[in-house]
């Protein structure tokens, strides 16, 4: 990739010259897709980012977000006003790094993670929870396990290494993955007003200083080539695209970062990943209406002779770029020394232009102290560097809507439980989040495996982690979950990524929490085509309206385009992480108890879409139906806030024992989820939709008093499904058929990754 014809001219009128080869290289890269989003950011309006909770919104390394008091954690956020929210902000940012997983899936999904920390960090907070979603081709492909595997290792590897948990995400295999696969990353971090950090550059005169790893070689070229289709051979010929993490000093980093926000010494920051140092280093002064000087020979380096280009735009890790003041310079050095890193001052903040300048080799210089002469290597306006580049008028065609062509001979009931249960897409994810130390921190109160996880904000907190102490209902519970579902999107773009959004809230709700805020990383193909350009379209629509009716403002994300590889485009993926809160940190389990099996009642909370569209167990089946009809906006709840809202009210309630949502795999697959080795369900579905169809916003919940779980979710329709037994079976019976599955039957459906992995 280089820079176009089209740029290229607007760049030389801009500058009123021809660009140096170092200039033209960070326009390139800057104005690539992955940077300047040029086909997404004219569709990035539909979202709504404010609200009373958010400090900051979209623009940033993160998001920031203000939590509300304890007393009104519970309450939706359409019911609260500002001053229901205190003095503890949270960040929330995700990002992708999928063209690098899928050359080198170990350094390319571990320094997703290393990234998305520094995320966090620049905005003066202490990362406390990783989420990670994830999409491969087939399971049954031996490269598409290959990526698999070695995704889990560098993700479980770097998270471990640094102490922050990964406390949920997902897992899905589609074969349009098949030659390029995703991995989205989200981070949370605490933080307060004090301690608060942007990347927002304050006043020239102002330092310049680079805290890290020595810049490299590695990772060069990282934003343009996160911009292209993969190529067949790009395993090999993008390999020096690809950075390579060192967590052990990202863990030092993190550590250092804390003592430099905990002393004032940080007025804005920046990490260093797309662009490297020029990225960082523009987009930073570029936000306060600066410019900066920068001198590259200044520039910790681990390797010899590199040169201008080299040096601005290599994306080696575990780098940050602050603003200090200049009384500040020498005690921002002693501390990184005392942490074991490199520190150097590379230049200061102006009022001019950015400026680059460098020597290179002293030993070739001609001045009589043996340096070489500077030179001016990049000399533009950082806004023009940073804002600059013009957004694409791209043709979009709609997607067709798909038709009812049902199976006309359907799989026996006994086949299609278990195909259902063990599509790897909806079998258990317990082979990777064993991976991970999700326990880390003293914060997990849920760890991964339930619908979301809920992590502990107690009402003492320590700058640097949680305090140990405290009860279960005091505090504010986060509960956090992401993922997207291709089959949906696929089959529907715009409903299926209405889907997705109500899946994540439902899956707070599942805990008692109600959503806050959330972040996206939309993940799509070539948007030069217009079928795919129009797809991508129908999920960033479909999206934002469902956030906007779940009173959920998208406070931030990511856009990754140009998924498409040797074997076709991606499906569209709307990766979507919720944020949510609930008073207190306890959460009904998502197994039932067998010992109140004789007075409770198993319902299902919430109505289906009458449709098989984009189901697991279509794709057994075969056949084509419609995506299920979503809760309308005006429907039985008022809207979709007040529908999770109602989910959640059930699932706090006094008298509910167990709780679990139905998304993939239908009732068929939840109801398994919930059985253990003692405590069995015994269920009557009146036809294949019932037992199958996977309409997100529905809950079952097994109560000991259903009336008032009626009562407590207003209007949404209520049905008892089946009695909670003592077999620890699952009993099935649709339409005129049935079957019964042990404990331990499921478990062996279900364990089909941990078995083929093993």
């Amino acid at each position: 990739m280089s820079l176009s014809d089209a740029d290229h001219e607007l760049v030389t009128a801009e500058l009123g010259r021809e660009p140096t080869a170092a200039e033209a290289a960070l326009f390139e890269n800057l104005w690539s897709e992955h940077c300047a989003y040029r086909s997404s950011r004219p569709l990035l309006s539909a979202f709504d980012s404010e609200g009373d909770q958010v400090v900051v919104g979209p623009g940033d390394d993160a998001a920031v977000l203000a939590l509300p008091e304890p007393e009104a954690a519970d309450a939706p956020a359409a019911e609260r006003d500002a001053d229901d929210y205190g003095d503890t902000y949270v960040t929330f940012g995700v990002e992708s790094h999928n063209h690098p997983s899928f050359v080198d899936p170990f350094d390319g999904a571990a320094t997703g993670v290393g990234g998305i920390v520094r995320d966090t960090m620049s905005m003066g907070a202490y990362p406390i929870g990783l989420l990670d979603s994830l999409y491969f081709g087939g399971f049954d492909r031996e490269r598409s396990r290959y990526l698999f595997e070695g995704v889990v290792e560098g993700i479980s590897h770097y998270g471990n290494c640094i102490g922050v948990p990964t406390v949920g995400g997902s897992v899905a295999f589609h074969g349009g993955y098949e030659g390029n696969p995703l991995v989205n990353v989200a981070c949370v971090g605490v933080t307060n007003e004090e301690r608060l950090v942007t990347a927002t550059a304050q006043e020239p005169g102002n330092k310049l200083v680079l805290v890290g790893n020595g810049t490299g070689r590695d990772g060069l070229g990282g934003a343009s080539f996160a911009s292209e289709d993969l190529a067949e051979d790009a395993e090999t010929e993008d390999r020096p695209a690809v950075q390579v993490g060192d967590p052990y000093a990202e863990k030092r980093l993190i550590e250092c970062n804390e003592v430099l926000v905990d002393e004032d010494l940080v007025l804005s920051a920046r990490d260093l990943g797309a662009a490297g140092l020029g990225g960082a280093s523009s987009e930073l002064v570029a936000k306060g209406g600066l410019g900066a000087r920068i001198d590259l020979d200044s520039v910790h380096q681990r390797e010899p002779n590199m040169n201008a280009m080299e040096i601005l735009l290599a994306e080696s890790q575990e780098r940050m770029c602050y603003e200090v003041a200049p009384d500040d310079v020498d005690r921002v050095a002693d501390l990184a020394e005392r942490f074991d890193l490199g520190c150097s001052v590379i230049g200061e903040v102006t009022d001019g232009n950015y400026v680059c300048e460098f020597a290179g080799d002293a030993e070739e210089g001609g001045e009589e102290d043996g340096g070489a002469e500077s030179e001016v290597v990049v000399d533009a306006p950082a806004e023009f560097l940073a804002d600059g580049a013009p957004m694409n008028d791209l043709a979009s065609e709609p997607p067709s809507e798909p038709e009812r062509d049902l199976p006309a001979d359907e799989p026996p009931l006994a086949e299609a439980v278990a195909a259902v249960l063990s599509a790897p897409s909806t079998a258990s994810k317990r082979w990777v989040y064993r991976q991970y130390d999700h326990e880390v921190g003293t914060r997990t109160a849920v760890k991964p495996g339930d619908d979301a996880a809920l992590l502990a904000v107690r009402e003492t907190e320590s700058e640097a982690g949680a305090d140990v102490a405290g009860d279960p209902a005091d505090g504010v519970g986060l509960a956090l979950a992401s993922g997207a579902n291709p089959k949906w999107t696929a089959v529907a773009p715009y409903e299926g990524a209405r889907a997705v959004a109500l899946e994540n809230a439902t899956n707070l709700a599942a805990t008692g929490a109600v959503p806050l805020a959330a972040v996206d990383c939309l993940n799509g193909g070539n948007p030069e085509k217009p079928d795919v350009y129009g797809a991508f379209e129908g999920i960033v629509d479909g999206l934002a309206d469902a956030c906007s009716a779940l009173d959920t403002p998208v406070v931030g994300g990511n856009v990754s385009l140009y998924n498409d590889s040797v074997e076709g485009p991606i499906p569209p993926t709307p990766t979507l992480a919720v944020l949510g809160t609930t008073r207190g940190y306890d959460a009904p389990p998502a197994a039932l108890d067998a010992d109140r099996a004789a007075d409770s009642e198993l319902l299902l909370v919430g109505a289906g879409g009458d449709a098989l569209g984009g189901s697991e167990y279509l794709a057994h089946a075969g056949g084509s139906d419609r995506f299920p009809t979503l809760p309308d906006e005006s429907g039985a709840a008022d809207d979709l806030g007040g529908l999770v809202a109602s989910l959640a009210a059930a699932a706090r309630h006094e008298s509910t024992l167990a709780a679990h949502d139905v998304s993939e795999g239908g009732l068929a697959v939840a109801l398994a989820e919930l059985v253990t080795d003692d405590a069995g369900a015994d269920v009557t579905l009146p036809d294949r939709v019932a037992a199958f169809d996977e309409t997100p916003g529905r809950l079952l919940v097994q109560t000991t008093d259903p009336e008032a779980v009626a009562a407590a979710v207003g209007d949404l329709p209520v049905f008892r499904i089946g009695d909670v037994t003592t077999d620890g079976a699952l009993s099935l019976a649709v339409g005129d058929e049935s079957v019964a599955l042990s404990a331990d039957a499921v478990r062996d459906h279900r364990d089909v990754i941990d078995r083929e992995l093993a």
